[in-house]
């Protein structure tokens, strides 16, 4: 009798398994600088405001809602182009004060107080403006950052990408890294040590030093003087 032939186990077919969710980076920390940058509006004088002072955060939280709604539903293109405008909402706004603060300069309108609590308001949107713009803008953003294991390739050297050892490879900056890359560009006019790579990088955070330069050396020095 003919013994029934028993086919070999075939191989089952390998399934690469997805980035892991858990890993993906926290998105509370910019909304929270974000937030606070739209809420130091009620800070400034009344004369360097673009518009009424609880403008600036309805207008920032409500476009922070589709923002949110499209990352969560993993539409990357609709979230970058939210992201980018409330980002250059805050700018522009960050901006308009600091041109009219500048331009009321000579005529002496504004007492010191006033002078000085414009220059904090504008030098710490400065830092939390920037530090969302590095972290919205380097390797592709966050979304694409999230696809990758480690972070190799960007605008910025961070330390931890130097160091050897399976910890480097699977280190990635987060929004604390470029909050402190922000921090250190307004107040020592440098990126310390994080050297900057690429062109673009370099072209902002240019920007945001003569910001900062404006706001201390200009203003504060100038109410520093009246008192």
């Amino acid at each position: 009798m003919k013994e029934p032939s028993i086919d070999p186990p075939q191989a089952v077919p390998s399934v690469e398994a997805p980035p892991a969710s858990a890993d993906y980076e926290p998105r509370w920390p910019v909304v929270l600088a974000i937030l606070a940058t739209a809420g130091l509006h009620y800070v400034m004088p009344k004369a360097l405001r673009f518009g009424p002072s609880w403008l600036l955060l309805a207008v920032t939280g409500i476009l922070l809602i589709p923002t949110a709604l499209a990352h969560r539903y993993g539409r990357h293109d609709v979230n970058r182009w939210f992201s980018h405008t409330v980002g250059g909402i805050l700018t522009a706004s960050m901006v308009w004060s600091l041109s009219l603060l500048i331009l009321r300069l000579p005529s002496h309108r504004d007492p010191p107080q006033d002078l000085l609590r414009a220059a904090v308001t504008l030098w710490v949107s400065n830092i939390l403006v920037f530090a969302a713009w590095y972290w919205r803008l380097d390797a592709g953003g966050p979304n694409m950052r999230d696809q990758r294991k480690n972070h190799v390739d960007g605008a910025f050297f961070f330390p931890q990408m130097a160091l050897a050892g399976k910890s480097a490879r699977a280190w990635r900056p987060g929004f604390v890294d470029y909050l402190f890359l922000a921090f250190n560009t307004s107040t020592a006019f440098s990126p310390t040590d994080v050297p900057v790579l690429s062109r673009w990088a370099k072209m902002v955070m240019m920007a945001q030093a003569l910001i900062s330069l404006v706001t201390v050396a200009i203003v504060a020095a100038r109410a520093v003087n009246i008192l």
